[in-house]
C-alpha cells in the first residue's frame, strides 16, 4: 500500500513540476510579447511627435500633415503590427485635431473629421498589419523549411558515413541531437528490442518512443516539448523515434523518422551481407577441405581394396579370416564410394563441372541407370513403364545418369525388402518428369526437403541402411545444373516417390555461374 502511495505521489509531483514549468514558459512568452508591443508603441509615438513638431513649426496644412501621419501608421503596421499601429493612429488623430484643425490648439470632441480619420487609420492599420504578418510568417516558414531541408540533407549524408563496425542506434540518436540541436533523443529498434537515447530527458523519451511503437501512432509528451514518431519501412512499423527540446515540424519529424528507419535497415542489410559473405567463404573452405581429403583417401583406399579383393580371390583363408576379409572389402568399398561422392560434390560446388550436352533418349537413360545398379539391387525387380521412344532431353549423360542411379539406389535401400521398384517417365507441361517409386515407410513432412541437404539423414531411416549422406544432394545439384528440379512425395500406405524434372526438347538453359550449383543436399 505504501508503495502505491509513493508511486501516485511521485507521479503527482512530476505533473506539478511540469505544470509549473509550462506556466513559467507561458509567462515569459507573454512578457516578451508585451515588451515587444511596448517598444513598437514607443517607436510609433516618437515618429508622430517628430512629425507633429516639424509640421507645426513649418506651418504645413491639414492634408499634408494627415498624409504624413497616414504614412507613419502604415510603416508601424508593416514593421511592428496591428496593436502598435492602432495606438499610433489614435495618437496621430488627436494630434491632427489639436494642432492642425482650426481653431488650432483647441480640442474639438465632436469633430466628424476626426472619426473619419481615425476609422481610416484603423482600417489601414488592420489591413496592412494583416498582410505584413502573413508575409512575414510565410517568409519565416520558408526560411525554417529551407533550414530543415538543409539539416535533413546533412543528416542523410552523415548516415551514409556511420561506422558499420559499431552499433547503429547510439550513432543515430547522437547525430540527430547534434544536427537538430535537440535537448534529448531516443530511438527504439523493435527488431532488436533495443532502446538508445541521449540527453538529459532520455528516460522519459524512452518510454514515449516505446509507447508510440506499441500504439502505432505519433504521440506528444506531457510537457508539449516532446514528440514521438513511428519508424516505418513501407507500411510495416520497425521502431519509434522521440525528440525533445527542438521546434521540429510534423513533416520534418516524419522525414527524420524515415531516415532513421533507413539507417537501421541499411545496417541490417550490411550485417546480412557480411554473414552471407562469411557463409560463402566457409562453404568454399569446406569444399576445398572435402576435395583435399577425398583425394588423400583415394590412393590408400585403392590399395586396401586391391589387397582385400586379392585375399578373397586367393581362397586360402579359414572361415573366420574369410569373414573378416569380406568385412574389410565391404567397408573399403563403402569408403571408396564416399570419397568418390565427395569428389563429385566438390566439383559441383566449385562449378568445375563442364556439361557436355547432347540429345539423350529418356528410355536409354533409364535402362543404363538400372543396369549400373543391377549388382546393388540384389535381385530386386525394376518395373519400367512403357516410355515413348521419341521422349528425349538435352543434357550431360553422365550427370543425368547419376541422378537416376541415386534415386534407384535410395529406393532399394529404404523400401520394403522384396517389393518392386517402378520407374515412370512422361511429358508434363513442357517438362520431362521421371519418377522412381518404392514401397516402404513414409518420410516425415519435416524431412522431405531436408533429405536433399548435404550429410542430412532422416532419424527413422538412419539405422536402416548404410549411407554417405551425399547421394540425394548430388542428384539435386546435378538436376539444377541442367535447369531442372527434384522433389519427393511420401505418404503412409502409398510409398515414396522421388521426382526429377528437366526441360523438354530444346537445349536447356544451363546455369554456369559458380553460385548456381553451390548449396546443400544429402541422402535419407
Amino acid at each position: 500500500m505504501d508503495g502505491k502511495i509513493e508511486v501516485v505521489t511521485g507521479a503527482a509531483a512530476e505533473s506539478t513540476v511540469a505544470d509549473k514549468a509550462k506556466l513559467r514558459a507561458d509567462f515569459r512568452r507573454a512578457a516578451r510579447a508585451a515588451l515587444g508591443i511596448g517598444r513598437g508603441c514607443v517607436g510609433g509615438l516618437a515618429a508622430v511627435a517628430l512629425v507633429t513638431f516639424c509640421a507645426f513649426r513649418l506651418h504645413l496644412n491639414l492634408s499634408t500633415t494627415g498624409s504624413l501621419y497616414f504614412l507613419i501608421v502604415v510603416m508601424v503596421a508593416v514593421i511592428e503590427g496591428f496593436w502598435e499601429a492602432s495606438v499610433t493612429s489614435f495618437v496621430a488623430v488627436n494630434c491632427l485635431n489639436y494642432f492642425f484643425v482650426p481653431p488650432v490648439l483647441t480640442w474639438r470632441v465632436s469633430n466628424p473629421q476626426d472619426w473619419v480619420a481615425l476609422a481610416t487609420f484603423e482600417i489601414t492599420a488592420l489591413t496592412v498589419s494583416r498582410l505584413s504578418t502573413r508575409v512575414q510568417a510565410q517568409t519565416r516558414a520558408e526560411a525554417r523549411q529551407r533550414m530543415e531541408i538543409e539539416k535533413l540533407y546533412q543528416l542523410s549524408r552523415r548516415i551514409l558515413l556511420l561506422d558499420r563496425r559499431r552499433t547503429i542506434g547510439p550513432q543515430v540518436v547522437a547525430l540527430i541531437q547534434e544536427i537538430f540541436h535537440t535537448e534529448s533523443a531516443a530511438l527504439f529498434d523493435a527488431t532488436l528490442a533495443r532502446l538508445d537515447s541521449t540527453g538529459s530527458r532520455a528516460d522519459d523519451l524512452e518510454h514515449l518512443a516505446r509507447d508510440a511503437y506499441f500504439q502505432d501512432a505519433a504521440l506528444q509528451g506531457k510537457s508539449g516539448h516532446a514528440s514521438a514518431q513511428v519508424l516505418r519501412l513501407g507500411s510495416r512499423p520497425v521502431g519509434a523515434l522521440a525528440l525533445c527540446g527542438s521546434e521540429v515540424g510534423r513533416l520534418t519529424m516524419a522525414s527524420i523518422a524515415s531516415l532513421a528507419a533507413v539507417a537501421l535497415e541499411r545496417a541490417r542489410s550490411f550485417e546480412t551481407e557480411s554473414r552471407a559473405e562469411a557463409a560463402r567463404q566457409t562453404e568454399q573452405l569446406r569444399t576445398a577441405v572435402l576435395d583435399s581429403l577425398a583425394h588423400a583417401f583415394k590412393t590408400p583406399l585403392t590399395a586396401l581394396r586391391t589387397a582385400s579383393s586379392g585375399l578373397l580371390e586367393a581362397g586360402r583363408l579359414s572361415g573366420d579370416d574369410l569373414e573378416m576379409a569380406a568385412l574389410i572389402d565391404e567397408r573399403a568399398e563403402h569408403l571408396n564410394r564416399l570419397t568418390t561422392e565427395l569428389l563429385q560434390m566438390a566439383k559441383i560446388d566449385a562449378a568445375e563441372v563442364r556439361l557436355r550436352q547432347e540429345r539423350i533418349s529418356v528410355l536409354t537413360l533409364i535402362e543404363d541407370a538400372v543396369e549400373t545398379n543391377r549388382e546393388r539391387l540384389h535381385g530386386r525387380r525394376i518395373e519400367v513403364s512403357d516410355i515413348a521412344p521419341h521422349l528425349d532431353v538435352w543434357g550431360d549423360r553422365q550427370l543425368l545418369g547419376t541422378v537416376l542411379e541415386q534415386f534407384i539406389d535410395n529406393a532399394s535401400k529404404y523400401s520394403t525388402p522384396g517389393s518392386p521398384i517402378s520407374v515412370v517417365a512422361e511429358e508434363n507441361l513442357g517438362e520431362i518428369v521421371i519418377a522412381v517409386h518404392n514401397d516402404g515407410p513414409p518420410i516425415r513432412a519435416a524431412d522431405r526437403e531436408r533429405i536433399f541437404e548435404r550429410f542430412y539423414r532422416a532419424e527413422e531411416s538412419r539405422y536402416r541402411a548404410p549411407g554417405t549422406g551425399l547421394g540425394l544432394s548430388i542428384a539435386r545439384k546435378a538436376a539444377e545444373a541442367h535447369g531442372g528440379r527434384t522433389w519427393v512425395i511420401s505418404e503412409e500406405g502409398a510409398g515414396t516417390t522421388f521426382f526429377f524434372a528437366l526441360p523438354r526438347g530444346a537445349r536447356a538453359e544451363i546455369r554456369r555461374q559458380s553460385g548456381a550449383v553451390a548449396g546443400q543436399g544429402t541422402d535419407r
